[in-house]
């Protein structure tokens, strides 16, 4: 296991860093700076959309597509580099991850040649936004179970249905969208992925505000919204696979990133501690070292996951970093409040991030697969045990 970077992608490093350092010089994103990840995600939306611009327009957009699709056609080491000093940076939380990270890559897979003409370019150049339409009501971990359904008319597709938890959903250009489109198949079949248009009639969006108090997450309601039939990605009825590989593109080379931003909040723990002398009490001395040493662990493991990569392997090891992150940033959350002791009143402005921390961390156990789910990732595909 090789846990060091090259020469030359230590170069790169001081490449971005120079370029994240410059761009953000500006007075313009002073207010902007470490604002918009998550359970923020819709702080400063418009000056971030501006933003998608000013790194699409400076070729740092897309940096692991490849170069024919707009990309720069980077090594996942210098994918990983370049999240660590976007991190570092403290630059504006990105608000087209979904088109990214999510449809961008499924559009290169799946899509056609007219497909990728139409809907990669406005990626690349961050002047289109998507978000995804997969969760409802009665269909969340248990995804196979969506109701909303698609109806060909012609030329186009007809929507109808209802859509929960969509990201970013008020502020998105276009939404990709999964839809049964044949309700006598199977409950993994007759589904499809479809590309929607989120500006026109039949389409209503209504925030969800949290306990955050943001309402970055959405309901998207389909009532007669139409899609042509030549933004369907992937075979028609064949969804289910299209969806499975986006998915699995939700977790990339952005790992070592985020565990900068967990190493931020660690380290904002720590100094709150000794300012509210929360250091001085042994119990929560020990839980901070306990949370460091996990979070190197962390780091760690995802090094290892990247050196198999590059031996053309994936570890089993690899299934486990969902269900650790997100317990481990839960428990980061509760930490918080615990430093903080009597000043953990909600109302404290002051620590008005550390609380947004306690808070969304305790979603993180659920989203993008909950950590019951996780679980029987591990036991069916990591061990082998049997589903029953």
């Amino acid at each position: 296991m090789d846990l060091r970077f090259s020469e030359a992608d230590e170069h790169f490093r001081l490449e971005v860093r120079a370029f994240l350092e410059d761009a953000l010089s500006e007075p313009h994103w002073a207010a902007v700076l470490g604002r918009g990840g998550l359970g923020d995600m819709d702080a400063f939306i418009e000056e971030r959309k501006q933003w998608e611009q000013v790194l699409g327009a400076a070729g740092w957009t897309c940096v692991g597509w490849e170069k024919q699709h707009g990309g720069r056609g980077l090594s996942l080491h210098q994918e990983v580099i370049y999240n660590e000093e976007y991190v570092r940076a403290r630059a504006p939380g990105r608000a087209n991850h979904c088109g990214e990270h999510l449809l961008g890559p499924t559009v290169v897979h799946f899509g056609t040649p007219a497909q990728q003409a139409r809907f990669l370019p406005p990626i690349v150049a961050g002047t289109e936004i998507w978000c995804q339409g997969y969760s409802e009501p009665g269909a969340g971990s248990d995804l196979a179970r969506l109701r909303t359904k698609a109806v060909r008319d012609g030329d186009d597709w007809v929507l109808t249905g209802q859509k929960v938890w969509t990201s970013l959903a008020e502020w998105s250009d276009w939404c990709f969208v999964l839809a049964r489109t044949n309700p006598d198949a199977p409950r993994h079949s007759g589904i499809s992925c479809i590309l929607v248009r989120m500006d026109q009639p039949g389409v209503t969006v209504r925030p969800i505000r949290q306990m955050t108090g943001s309402a970055e997450f959405a309901e998207v309601f389909f009532d007669g919204a139409r899609a042509s039939a030549d933004h369907v990605v992937g075979p028609v009825d064949g969804g289910w696979k299209v969806a499975m590989a986006t998915l699995a593109m939700e977790r990339g080379a952005s790992t070592l990133g985020q565990q900068l931003a967990f190493q931020a909040e660690l380290d904002r723990i720590i100094a709150v501690a000794k300012e509210t002398g929360a250091a001085q009490e042994p119990v929560l001395r020990d839980r901070i070292a306990q949370m460091w040493t996990r979070l190197e662990v962390m780091r760690l493991n995802a090094l290892r996951t990247l050196s198999a990569h590059d031996a053309g392997e994936l570890p089993r090891a690899a299934m486990v970093q969902k269900l650790y992150w997100a317990t481990w940033h839960r428990d980061l959350g509760e930490l918080a409040m615990d430093v903080l002791q009597e000043s953990c009143a909600l109302t404290d402005p002051a620590y008005e991030d550390l609380h947004r921390l306690f808070l969304w961390s305790r979603s993180d156990t659920i989203y993008a697969g909950t950590n019951q789910i996780q679980r029987n990732i591990i036991a069916t595909r990591a061990l082998g045990l049997p589903r029953k």
